[in-house]
């Protein structure tokens, strides 16, 4: 569970909250309303009793969705002091057992929302940089064909700078974002005086009443009120860089304060000027103060960007340590701050996606067609998830646990359902790049467990291979190897090829297995288990938590703690790399089989995945009929 902070650390950590947690929903205004009014096939007709119902359904929208489901009730869901639809997956697995269909489940609808995070991280820098550079236009129409060179300069600058790290330029986000959100609260204000009577849309009737006498546009419209959501899943997925508290205090104390107003200054003035639509978040402000709102714009959208890209890469890095992606090269950006990482191929394949989506969609109103079901659709699987969780592990009854996540699910797949109507117009994007990345990562989770159940089949016993070696001929000679392999109880390959082509042992011979276990973090105390077998060899297993970074090096200097005779600069690291033919049987179809081959080849190497030194490794190769 979290520690309570202090009050100066409270303080501290909610500014900080605010740049990296609040950027996605806080840069909703730029677009939310033109959306809806304006933007796909089915706008809603601009008037004011639809005006009051829009901002009443945003409100409680904000409401129900954001403050209640997330800030209060799911970030309860905390695994140990980390959040996020892995870390609830992880809880909601540990009550379901090692096997069977709703473990199964389970997992499949966890890596889905996961995959579907990605979806979400393609869009979100794209209609955010690209929504605040088109301010640019009510400066003068003479910069409208300037408005997509512009953004993608932009955006070609935040990826390129992601190799340097968020460390430098962290201090600054919370501060910025600060005077975002004041300059949001400050335009709407100074609005609503002009039309103090949109107030009333704070009255849960408006919206209720723009639903019944409107069902089918209402709903439709729902897949515009969710634009105002986007990025909640990010209040739950960085509870662990600052805990529950500091995130609970900024979203209740500043950011939904100045959203509710800033959503309300633009309602008013479109009762006043509906021809303010099409650009009625920069029309709040007076016209001298446009180009500053405009450079405000774009740095807000590029740290809101900045938090998706880095959760992408984060997000990344756990689906490597549970088994759900091949290694990829990772960089760490930050001496201090161990989360703090880079991944070049998810970098540019990244921007990659975004640069097609700026020259694809072209306008922030036409991508907004596009976002929303790939939110939605993660929405729906927390909250599946959570009632696992809440029932299985706190032991809420039907009663209590029941009606709860219906009302919840309830709303999710009201949203989801809005937003599958706009499938034909652009969201069918996130969905088809949801789906093949659950492709690959479950090709690839499928694909290791073929393969060592091979390997396990092929594999000799490891106790009677010891005590065979006790008359053997094979020269020891000094020093110590570690033979890494996924299966401890047998003889390791690259360990009998090593034998059969240099006919020797090493003096002490260490069988190591790695083992990522569904809890973020494992302490130094815990991080090693190790049994001793006859004639000098041990079975040495290394836990890591699914956020710790796998250093075994680091790792193993705490192995003469536990009576573990290891002197590093005598330790030679081997494993074995297969070269795997397809075979059409039973297990996978076969061109799943080849997709597994060709992530397999391009795998990152083992020794950077572990930290090992790499003049110290010693690679084994062999073929595998799979």
């Amino acid at each position: 569970m979290n520690k309570t902070p202090g009050k100066s650390s409270l303080t501290g950590l909610s500014l900080a909250a605010l740049g990296v947690v609040y950027g996605d929903i806080g840069t909703s205004p730029l677009y939310t309303l033109n959306a809806i009014f304006s933007g796909g096939l089915h706008p809603v007709p601009l008037n004011s009793e639809n005006i009051l119902g829009i901002l009443s359904l945003i409100f409680w929208s904000l409401i129900i969705v954001v403050s209640f489901k997330y800030v209060i009730f799911i970030m309860r869901a905390d695994n140990e002091g980390e959040g996020g639809i892995m870390a609830l997956l992880a809880l909601a697995l540990r009550k379901l057992g090692n096997k069977g269909k709703e473990r199964t489940a389970a997992m499949l609808l966890g890596i889905f929302g996961a995959a579907l995070f990605y979806g979400d991280g393609i869009i979100t820098p794209a209609i955010s940089v690209l929504s605040a550079v088109e301010g640019l236009e009510l400066a003068s129409p003479a910069f409208k064909t300037y408005v997509i060179p512009v953004t993608l300069i932009v955006l070609w600058g935040l990826f390129l700078f992601q190799r340097k790290g968020s460390a430098r330029v962290g201090a600054l986000f919370g501060p910025i974002m600060c005077v975002w959100f004041g300059t949001l609260a400050i335009l709407g204000v100074l609005n609503i005086f002009s039309e103090p009577g949109v107030l009333s849309a704070l009255n849960p009737s408006h919206g209720i009443s723009f639903l019944i006498a409107s069902p089918w546009i209402g709903f439709l419209a729902l897949g515009g009120v969710v634009l105002a959501l986007t990025g909640a899943e990010a209040l739950y997925a960085d509870m662990g860089h600052f805990g529950r508290r500091p995130i609970q205090l900024a979203w209740f104390g500043f950011v939904l304060p100045s959203l509710v107003m800033n959503y309300f200054g633009q309602g008013a003035m479109l009762m006043h000027n509906p021809r303010a639509i099409a650009h009625s978040f920069y029309l709040l402000a007076p016209h001298w103060a446009l180009y500053p709102l405009v450079i405000l714009s774009t740095v807000s959208t590029v740290i809101a960007s900045q938090a998706v890209i880095t959760g992408a890469f984060s997000m990344t890095h756990q689906a490597m340590r549970l088994g759900y992606s091949p290694n990829m090269e990772t960089q760490q950006t930050s001496e201090e701050e161990i989360g703090q990482i880079y991944l070049p191929g998810i970098n540019w394949a990244l921007l990659l996606a975004v640069i097609a989506l700026v020259l694809g969609f072209r306008s922030s109103t036409n991508l907004a067609a596009a976002y929303g079901i790939a939110v939605t659709g993660t929405m729906i699987i927390t909250s599946l998830l959570a009632f696992i969780v809440v029932h299985k592990l706190w032991g809420w009854g039907w009663l209590r646990s029941g009606p709860l996540i219906l009302f919840l699910l309830a709303i999710d797949l009201a949203f989801f359902g809005a937003n599958a109507i706009k499938i034909e117009e652009g969201g069918w994007l996130p969905l088809v790049f949801g789906f093949a990345i659950f492709l690959l990562m479950t090709t690839w989770k499928r694909g290791r467990g073929l393969l060592h159940e091979k390997l396990q089949r092929d594999g000799l016993d490891l106790k009677h291979f010891v005590k065979s070696m006790a008359p053997s001929p094979v020269a020891r000679v000094p020093g110590t190897a570690i033979f890494l392999t996924a299966h401890p109880e047998n003889v390791p390959h690259s360990l009998l090829h090593n034998m059969k082509h240099n006919k020797v042992l090493h003096e002490h011979i260490v069988v190591l297995s790695v083992r990522i276990l569904d809890i973020p973090h494992v302490s130094d105390k815990e991080r090693l288990e190790y049994r001793t077998l006859s004639n000098h060899f041990y079975v040495l297993i290394v836990k890591f938590g699914f956020k710790d970074e796998p250093d075994i090096p680091k790792a193993l200097k705490l192995a003469a703690k536990i009576g573990l005779p290891l002197t590093p600069d005598k330790i030679s690291f081997f494993f074995g790399r297969e070269t795997i033919i397809p075979k059409a049987d039973k297990g996978m179809p076969l061109w799943r089989k080849k997709l597994f081959i060709a992530m397999y080849r391009n795998a990152g190497s083992v020794i950077s995945f572990y930290k090992l030194p790499p003049d110290r490794v010693v690679e084994m190769g062999s073929q595998v009929v799979l």
